[in-house]
């Protein structure tokens, strides 16, 4: 006759200690974990000083009509009224925006995607480590220097592209590629050439190396070929990782101010203008404090809107 296995009982002694922790008094647990909370301290004091009141001062300041050294007056809703209806630099950086964002969910996700699964696809450990390490190490490199080598590279007199289109006999492509508006968009969103990302790649090769090899093997048993592996069982097992990239990635085009700063400073004639530099020109240029801190918060709503799509869509069961 079978046993029935008697369910685990709770350990009431770890249950009394945690019920008795908390009825002691609040003071009391702060003083007893003094120790804890003054080595943390200094890092919540930086926190609030340097990221969380920044952020409220700007939410506070972009209802006032302000600039530094003279009295702040109150507009209420002003600031992004004008935003949405008489800044056309404003409403046009919104589109270069999205222009921006697209392109880098579709060249960061599909060319990261692809590494990912030629390096899954390798049979050997080391070529795979190898692979990896020569994909996350660009990483390490300040992000200005890429930026820096693009705008030589784009250079009317010295730059190489003109250069190789000049020896190839194609002088009719060349351009003054950052100085030309109908261009200088383009070639900010070309930049980062070959758009190889090492973190993307990194993500995603750990989703491919997380599905289970008896799926992969029965696939191959019935005679799936590579191609067919890769769309009907591979990709729909790393959908969380694709859209955790194409969130993360939108939101860092929109936030886009580096590479304009670097490259272009939202010119020539605003045709790269975004948001971010927008905000940093109206803030350090014409010293209009209360109407960049309008444009912060409507990038920070922006990216609240993302995160909290992020939070619902990307979360699994056991996360």
């Amino acid at each position: 006759m079978a046993v029935k296995e008697m369910p685990a009982l709770p350990n009431t002694a770890s249950q009394a200690v945690d019920i008795q922790e908390r009825r002691k008094p609040l003071g009391r647990r702060i003083y007893e974990g003094r120790v804890a909370y003054t080595m943390i301290a200094p890092t919540f004091v930086f926190l609030l000083v340097f990221m969380y009141y920044p952020a409220l001062l700007g939410l506070y300041r972009s209802v006032y009509k302000w600039a530094p050294g003279l009295s702040a007056d109150f507009v209420g809703l002003g600031n992004f009224i004008q935003l949405f209806t008489k800044d056309r630099v404003f409403l046009n950086s919104m589109d270069h925006m999205l222009q921006l964002a697209a392109w880098y969910v579709v060249s960061t996700v599909g060319v990261s995607l692809f590494i990912a699964v030629l390096i899954h696809r390798l049979r050997g450990g080391r070529a795979q480590y190898t692979f990896r390490l020569g994909m996350i190490l660009p990483v390490v490199i300040p992000a200005i220097v890429p930026l820096m080598l693009w705008k030589f590279i784009y250079d009317v007199k010295v730059g190489p592209l003109n250069s190789i289109l000049i020896w190839a006999g194609l002088e009719d492509w060349t351009r003054a590629w950052l100085s030309d508006p109908n261009v200088a968009l383009y070639a900010v969103m070309l930049r980062n050439f070959p758009w190889v990302d090492g973190v993307a790649i990194l993500i995603l090769l750990a989703g491919l190396q997380a599905i289970p090899y008896e799926i992969v093997e029965s696939a191959m048993i019935d005679g799936a070929s590579e191609m067919r592996r890769f769309w009907s069982i591979e990709l729909p097992l790393i959908a969380g990782q694709i859209k955790l990239i194409s969130v993360l990635t939108i939101m860092w085009g929109v936030q886009e101010f580096t590479a304009v700063f670097a490259m272009t400073q939202g010119g020539p004639i605003n045709s790269t203008m975004v948001p971010g530099m927008w905000m940093f020109f109206n803030a350090f240029r014409i010293n209009k404090m209360g109407y960049a801190s309008a444009i912060g918060v409507v990038l920070f709503l922006l990216t609240l809107v993302l995160t909290l799509v992020n939070m619902k869509f990307i979360t699994t069961e056991e996360y």
